[in-house]
């Protein structure tokens, strides 16, 4: 049923699902086989009829560092493999929205980019006090469209999100819960067990309730995703190949080289 990579591991607990991205030493960021992951597996645990709740998280040290240098590379010069990166995007988005299972992400630590948009999308989100959430896609020129931009004004408000947007400032997790982000901090220790027992309350309760409830607040995300969804990723996909995002990654490259 879960055909995926190493990359992202599904292992069942009873009726809980335990997403993990599993790249730790690269602070989970994501590359070309972890993004195709995260956009089939959200259909993938839709299909599968005993499961009740889903912790998503990730192994080591991050939530996920967001996107990677090596991936911008060859999405700037390889406009098939760019338009590819943009129906994943898409498909990560629209299938976290329409999973009928209840999801909570467990952000362990840096939730940056790409994650920090997986934590958004999530249902409830339980955060380590040591970790953060961040969105720097205009640091590194590009448009903010795969997350960012469509669900941070529905969490804190348009002023808020330009705030963070604009400026990718960190966003640490007693913050993260005062602006609506987040739901609760635990210590990191207790992260992970506080995560999945959140999920098991969740897989106790009647089944068809609980997933047209989720349903309706997320007709919400809908409405944002036909007017805003698109064009956000179209702008993103103009800006992969855009000389300030070229140059800019360059200039990141050779620093971390």
């Amino acid at each position: 049923m879960y055909d995926l990579s190493p990359e992202l591991v599904v292992t069942a607990h009873d009726a809980v699902r335990l997403v993990e991205l599993n790249r730790p030493e690269q602070l989970n960021c994501t590359s070309e086989e972890l993004h195709t992951d995260l956009s089939e597996v959200w259909d993938a645990i839709a299909a599968d009829q005993r499961a009740k709740a889903v912790v998503l998280t990730g192994r080591g040290q991050a939530f996920s560092a967001g996107g990677n240098f090596r991936v911008m590379e060859r999405v700037q010069r390889d406009a098939a493999f760019r338009e590819k990166n943009i129906v994943e995007a898409r498909r990560i988005i629209t299938s976290m929205v329409r999973c009928p299972v209840p999801v909570v992400a467990a952000v362990n630590g840096p939730a940056v980019g790409l994650g920090c948009s997986l934590a958004l999308l999530s249902d409830l989100v339980v955060v380590a006090e040591d970790a953060h959430f961040a969105d720097p896609h205009v640091q590194v020129g590009l448009v903010a469209g795969d997350g960012g931009a469509l669900v941070l004004p529905l969490l804190v408000g348009l002023a808020r999100a330009k705030e963070m947007l604009f400026l990718g400032q960190r966003v640490d997790a007693h913050e993260a819960v005062r602006l609506g982000i987040a739901n609760r901090v635990v210590p990191q220790d207790e992260l992970l067990a506080e995560a999945m027992s959140l999920a098991q309350r969740i897989a106790l309760l009647p089944t068809q309730a609980l997933r047209d409830t989720k349903r309706t607040v997320n007709l919400h995300l809908e409405a944002a995703m036909s007017t805003v969804m698109e064009p956000g990723l179209l702008a993103e996909r103009a800006s992969m190949h855009s000389p300030e995002h070229v140059a800019l990654v360059k200039k990141l490259t050779s620093r971390h080289s």
